[in-house]
């Protein structure tokens, strides 16, 4: 399988309308035929640490059968408007594509 996480940094970290418009549009992202599980959330209030980074606003965690389903999820029309609806509100996107070893 392949998992798909990507941290996202707000414009306006402080922004709660911004957040939940981000939120919004990664839930949409669950609808993709591909999508085998998804985990959608923000930094978890867990003991800060030097090797623990919640520093992001947002994170999508995707579950996929393999690479074609990951790119078949890049392509889809949900994933396209998802990004044009809210490209605007991040300022960094950080995206790890792991696969099982």
């Amino acid at each position: 399988g392949l998992v798909h996480h990507v941290f996202f940094w707000l414009k306006k970290p402080g922004s709660q309308e911004d957040l939940a418009k981000l939120l919004a549009g990664l839930r949409t992202l669950e609808k993709i035929e591909s999508v085998r599980g998804a985990h959608i959330g923000v930094p978890a209030t867990t003991e800060q640490r030097a090797v623990v980074d919640s520093s992001y606003s947002a994170s999508e965690l995707l579950f996929f059968d393999d690479i074609a389903g990951q790119n078949a999820y890049q392509e889809h029309p949900i994933h396209k408007q998802f990004v044009a609806d809210c490209a605007h509100l991040w300022e960094r996107v950080l995206v790890y594509d792991v696969v099982s070893a």
